[in-house]
């Protein structure tokens, strides 16, 4: 991260999981990665180019962006103005509820919003006041619970797809036997010919279908979810050496590396910024 960049988290106090990322990017790139999260965003000035969903994308100022969990992305500065964004991470646990409420139904699968760049005042709005909310500190529980619904209801309405297809194809259900086998394995030393015989494919198929499908390597992935754990543990407060060895990083250096390409900033920061 260079000089001309900054970034600043926030998490909430009374929303379990609602975190605030306010961010100034001069000359600093996001690795690819994914969240466990939703992450709502708002670009304020300059301009947001990334790559998601196989596409290449530009956010001019006021536009939203929304990646849904597990939505693969990347990210930097467009153009020569710099950049200054925030974005709000929830987990999709802590807004169940709220899906359910704006549906008027159960759900039988977590909500997918349709599209990633939007255009929406009243989205751009309701992000906004859920960030001015925990990065200022202010409103109880009730009144930051209400201000996410507000979010969740104009997601809803804005459109997204809930119902998973009928029938998974069978590559599909292999890979997700690969994916559920990492998450199961993040503190163990794991190896390609480990991950692709979960998924009872070969090694060179399954690395060819998994890249195809989730826009990253199964190395990259296990690197991700490896970070994202990190990033769980950090917010409970846990030492960083240990946090660093749990999660199979060689050593603190290797996990500032890894963490800051993802999060902007290293492990130590994001638990002060976190924990103030």
């Amino acid at each position: 991260m260079g000089s001309t960049s900054q970034f600043e988290f926030f998490k909430s106090d009374h929303v379990p999981s609602l975190t605030v990322l306010k961010a100034a990017i001069g000359d600093f790139s996001y690795d690819r990665h994914a969240h466990e999260e939703y992450a709502l965003g708002v670009t304020l000035a300059g301009r947001q180019d990334f790559f998601s969903g196989g596409q290449f994308h530009r956010s001019p100022p006021g536009n939203v962006i929304l990646f849904n969990p597990e939505d693969v992305h990347d990210g930097h500065s467009g153009g020569e103005q710099a950049l200054d964004y925030l974005m709000v991470y929830v987990h999709p646990d802590q807004v169940a509820p709220l899906f359910e409420d704006a549906l008027g139904r159960p759900l039988v699968s977590s909500f997918r919003s349709q599209s990633t760049l939007i255009q929406d005042s009243r989205l751009r709005q309701a992000i906004l006041n859920v960030a001015r909310m925990v990065t200022h500190q202010v409103g109880s529980c009730i009144d930051q619970e209400n201000a996410l619904s507000h979010v969740v209801e104009r997601m809803v309405q804005l459109g997204g797809n809930m119902a998973p297809s009928p029938v998974a194809r069978r590559p599909d259900a292999l890979l997700n036997h690969a994916k559920a086998y990492i998450h199961e394995h993040l503190e163990t030393d794991i190896s390609l010919d480990d991950i692709s015989h979960a998924a009872h494919l070969s090694k060179y198929h399954f690395l060819r279908l998994f890249r195809q499908q989730f826009g990253m390597t199964p190395h990259q992935y296990v690197i991700n979810c490896r970070v994202n754990a990190a990033r769980a543990a950090l917010d409970q407060g846990a030492p960083l050496t240990e946090i660093a060895l749990r999660f199979g990083f060689t050593d603190l250096s290797h996990f500032n590396r890894r963490f800051k390409r993802i999060y902007g900033m290293t492990p130590y920061q994001y638990q002060r910024d976190i924990t103030r």
